[in-house]
């Protein structure tokens, strides 16, 4: 396995390994990764005290490679206790994927806690495994993550929800923030709630936003998602994220919907 899911060459551009690569080919990532360099770039960005990152959607123009990618971010309204930041993913000088996140102020510590989610299930004692699932890459980001389902299972179909952290740092040799393991994660929403049978259907997202009312503490995240399909209409993920002190982001992704070519 790859010691991260990317390499930094320095100046904005990164080489992506191997870890990156998504279940539908070992040429194309998956899109956690991506959403975590894109989610550094942000907080890395002309930073202001007393501010964090409470949401990032990116615009998935295309398959993003497993290859050279470049990072270049701008401040489209600045502000000190609001502003807006833009990001453009680039492969050989053509966009891949387009971001924009909103950077607020941080709220008085003092401020009351109101939280309308569930609590996330208990942490399970043992790993899952994937086992078999037909035409998927397993050895990319799938290996690069530890698993433990929770709730529903990897490969029926219904709401599930795990337990997840990665084995491998975003960047080689640096610590993952609490933004960038939200965000690794939170991309696999729409597998995990997956209503379709994937031999029969293609199910991909065009878009994700990630929500966060507060920072994540702690490597391992849960992750529960669940995915609204209508004849004549299009698919919808909704994802929630929690930590082991309870909920503190939401998910969503826009889908569409289409018979695989062999069916």
């Amino acid at each position: 396995m790859a010691g991260a899911f990317y390499e930094s060459l320095g100046g904005g551009a990164f080489a992506a390994t191997p870890a990156t690569g998504g279940p539908w080919s070992p040429a194309f990532q998956h899109a956690g990764p991506v959403a975590g360099l894109i989610g550094r770039a942000f907080e890395r960005h002309d930073p202001v005290l007393g501010t964090r990152v409470a949401r990032v959607t990116l615009e998935i123009l295309g398959p993003v490679p497993v290859a050279e990618l470049r990072v270049d971010v701008r401040t489209v309204r600045p502000g000190k206790r609001v502003a807006l930041l833009e990001a453009e993913l680039s492969h050989e000088g053509r966009p891949v994927v387009r971001a924009t996140a909103w950077r607020t102020l941080r709220a008085p510590g003092h401020v009351p806690t109101v939280v309308h989610a569930p609590a996330p299930p208990a942490f399970p004692e043992s790993p899952t495994d994937f086992g078999a699932w037909d035409g998927a890459h397993m050895d990319g980001y799938l290996s690069a993550m530890e698993w433990r389902l929770a709730e529903g299972t990897f490969l029926g179909p219904g709401p599930g929800t795990v337990w997840a952290r990665s084995r491998v740092p975003l960047v080689a040799g640096e610590e993952d923030s609490p933004l960038v393991r939200a965000l690794v994660l939170s991309d696999s929403a729409s597998g995990i709630g997956s209503q379709l049978d994937l031999a029969k259907w293609q199910i991909v997202n065009t878009d994700l936003t990630v929500s966060l009312h507060r920072d994540p503490a702690g490597g391992w995240l849960c992750l529960s998602g669940a995915v609204h399909v209508s004849g004549g209409g299009s698919g919808l993920c909704e994802g929630r994220l929690a930590d082991a002190s309870g909920p503190f982001g939401l998910v969503t992704q826009t889908m569409f919907v289409d018979e695989q070519p062999s069916a």
